[in-house]
């Protein structure tokens, strides 16, 4: 009989991903036994675990198997099939399992009445996990292809079934009865784990007089103030080489700048010196310096001068560690997890500059934008507001698990190390990279095209890594909010550049700059907005501030000579500012002819569609540009009113809501109509409980992040599209939020 093993791994990597707490775990292991009966057509499906204290494999879930059985079957390593599967960590495949030299009986479970026997070893890294068996009453029911879908199930379990299986041990009986002060549930941020000890960042352990009085300053001298301070400038040249060969995007001359400035004016480290003199221990003398300039700067009604407390604070506490023999020759935030109580995004690249462990954000508003330029530089953060949190003192250990949101007070080493193994194989395997392949098609041979979203530089080997077929996303402001000022026209061009070289001959897609809302430039002077979500955001800013808009277009024209350049304008809501956006891209273009500045001339122009007004309107848009791109998280904030920052309005946030499928529904159609390329490049875009409804509707082309083309390669490649296109129009026709839930699987 014929299986859809394609559809299979589709299906259970689907299921994968809405387990999300530990308590799910019984009833997740039941639907993959299920699932994989079905689809395998197998009489038999059974997972079994490790019991690594009792080195005994555990029957935990079970299909066509006694009803009593889960929960009560053991085997030792190395006993029976299963057992020899996980001892020699290999697959078992054999026609009829009773000739097997390592079958074995279990009495009471009618085992034997199943002749083809198929088992593969679920392994997390080094870490042994469990056993995954399909079993079937006719001989030899099972082939090599069976047992190579079944191999990359197992891989898929892995993780997902330890993580689970970590946090259910450090659930009721651990935690909550115990009553543990040890464990504190947040928010995820940015996901990834990460050890370290606690440094404070802009809190109350800042204070720089109770800093200064530590023992280790007591005999500091003036030659060790001196050292210091040379030590301190050589700290920050390493860090401004370190950022340019990194992050050259993100201009780290500009991030350190305020340091250097302050170590060589007179003001600064020279009223410390002149303290120093006159008899004042080096300590008291950072401190006091430091300590006026925070006031004065505090008290400024300029952000961007009230922004720079955190550099004086910074500069202050690397002269104050620097003072100590014992100083580290780094002086930075290596092994250590940051607390405070907000984050901007110059603290960011200055932390991941300074080799950050993690963030832990205790004021409990998080911005998207820092979210995503966390999850850019691999920086686990969590937020979490708890009165526990206060109470730590700097350099307490403690463990931060950025996938799921929880922060982990004084771990003991056994919690330590069974995190240390999903931190080290948390990562695509060099199996799957090889797995990927450079263009994707559905079961019966329709053509998607994956691209990736691009945040920063950084990220550029990742997405050739996970052959990406092109960048469908750059989001072109994150080399603006970090900085301290608008880059230049000269200074953005290496930046386009090398996103050009980097994909070669394929599509780069540049989205212009996307400010306002959560995402604000302390050095931009603007009226402050009651509701800035709806106010003077994305297209509407840099049509209002040309003098802003033009460097970037004239910069974006000048790197692609000879590219596929396609600029996209962000929140367009009507062809009137579609119409201005082209007209100043023609004004620019025309400018840089007139001035015999190499350039290209016939760029595409598209639109994301962001705004009902978009949708309504989206035959005269899709008529007038070159292509289409649904940015579906702002599209779900605004169809839904519900701000995807806002955790009190967190559950109307729904991308799932009839309302947002059928607006999707509505663009494709006006696409398709006028014969208008469309992406999606939201959230939405790389989850697969949503691919076979993007694809039933017509998407073909999906832009996501890089770490998800792997999952969602699987997926589309797994999807009929006459099944994908019943999907969607069930979908389509659900009358309510539950509905539609159940039927992409959410439910």
């Amino acid at each position: 009989m014929p299986k859809d093993n394609l559809e299979l791994i589709c299906q259970v990597a689907r299921l994968a991903t809405s387990l999300e707490r530990a308590a799910k775990l019984t009833s997740f292991l039941d639907q993959v036994v299920q699932m994989v009966a079905e689809h395998m057509s197998a009489t038999v499906c059974s997972i079994y675990l490790c019991d690594a204290e009792a080195r005994q494999l555990v029957l935990r879930a079970a299909v066509g198997l006694d009803s009593t059985a889960a929960g009560s079957v053991r085997l030792n390593v190395g006993e029976g099939i299963v057992g020899a599967a996980m001892a020699d960590r290999k697959t078992i495949r054999v026609d009829r399992g009773t000739d097997s030299p390592h079958f074995r009986l279990v009495p009471g479970i009618a085992e034997e009445q199943h002749a083809a026997f198929l088992a593969v070893p679920i392994v997390f890294g080094p870490t042994p996990v469990g056993v995954l068996v399909v079993q079937h009453r006719d001989a030899g029911f099972f082939g090599h292809e069976d047992a190579t879908a079944m191999e990359a199930i197992a891989h898929q379990l892995a993780g997902t079934i330890e993580h689970a299986r970590l946090l259910n041990s450090l659930s009721a009986e651990r935690l909550e009865e115990a009553e543990d002060e040890r464990f504190v549930r947040g928010a995820s941020g940015s996901p990834g784990v990460a050890l370290g000890k606690l440094a404070a960042l802009g809190g109350p352990e800042d204070d720089f007089q109770v800093l200064a009085r530590s023992e280790v300053y007591r005999h500091a001298t003036a030659a060790d103030f001196g050292r210091a301070v040379v030590t301190t400038e050589r700290q920050i040249a390493d860090l401004e080489a370190f950022m340019n060969s990194q992050q050259a995007d993100v201009a780290a001359t500009l991030i350190f700048s305020a340091h250097q400035a302050m170590l060589v004016d007179e003001s600064f480290t020279g009223a410390m010196q002149e303290a120093v003199q006159g008899g004042t221990p080096p300590a008291q003398a950072i401190a006091q310096v430091v300590g006026h300039y925070v006031e004065l700067f505090s008290r400024s009604p300029l952000a961007q001068l009230r922004e720079k407390v955190r550099d004086i604070e910074d500069l202050g506490q690397r002269l104050l560690r620097n003072l100590s023999e014992e100083a580290d020759a780094a002086g930075d935030y290596r092994g250590r997890i940051v607390i405070a109580p907000d984050i901007l995004p110059s603290d960011v690249m200055r932390l991941k500059a300074q080799k950050v462990a993690g963030v832990i954000l205790t004021g409990g508003g998080l911005t998207a934008h820092v979210s995503i330029l966390c999850r850019s530089l691999d920086i686990p953060m969590v937020t979490c507001r708890d009165d526990r949190l206060a109470q730590c003192r700097p350099g307490e250990r403690v463990l931060i698990d950025g996938n799921q949101g929880h922060v982990f007070l004084a771990p003991d080493d056994e919690l330590v190390g069974r995190y240390d193994a999903l931190r080290r194989h948390s990562g695509p395997s060099e199996a799957e990279l090889v797995a990927i392949r450079p263009e994707t098609y559905t079961a019966d041979g329709e053509r998607v095209r994956l691209f990736v979203n691009v945040n920063l530089l950084s990220e550029l080997p990742l997405a050739q890594d996970m052959k990406a077929e092109g960048i469908g996303l750059y989001r072109s402001e994150f080399p603006y909010i970090i900085r301290s000022d608008f880059p230049t026209e000269e200074e953005q061009i290496p930046i386009y550049s090398r996103l050009f070289t980097a994909m070669g001959e394929r599509p780069v897609t540049f989205r212009t700059l996307d400010i306002g809302g959560d995402k604000l430039l302390n050095y931009f002077s603007s009226p402050t907005e009651e509701n800035p979500f709806l106010g003077l955001r994305a297209i509407r800013f840099s049509l209002r501030y040309r003098n802003v808009f033009a460097p970037q277009i004239r910069a974006l024209l000048r790197a692609g000579v000879g590219h596929k350049l396609r600029i996209m304008f962000p929140l367009v809501g009507s062809p009137d500012e579609f119409f201005a956006a082209r007209d100043f891209v023609a004004e620019c273009a025309a400018r840089l002819a007139s001035e015999g500045v190499p350039h290209n001339n016939a760029p595409k122009l598209g639109i994301m569609v962001e705004l009902p007004s978009a949708v309504e309107m989206i035959d005269e848009l899709a008529a007038e540009a070159d292509f289409l791109s649904i940015g579906s998280n702002d599209l779900t904030q605004y169809l839904l009113a519900a701000d995807r920052t806002n955790q009190a309005v967190a559950d109307y946030y729904l991308p799932h809501h009839p309302a947002v499928l059928r607006a999707i529904k509505r663009v494709v159609d006006g696409a398709a109509r006028h014969h208008c390329s469309l992406s999606i490049c939201g959230e939405i875009g790389g989850n697969p409980h949503f691919l076979p409804f993007l694809l039933g509707v017509g998407i073909r082309q999906l832009s996501l992040d890089a770490r998800r083309i792997p999952a969602a390669q699987r997926c589309v490649m797994a999807l009929d599209m006459d099944e994908a296109r019943a999907v969607a129009e069930q979908a389509l026709h659900a009358r309510t939020i539950k509905e539609a839930a159940e039927i992409l699987g959410l439910g």
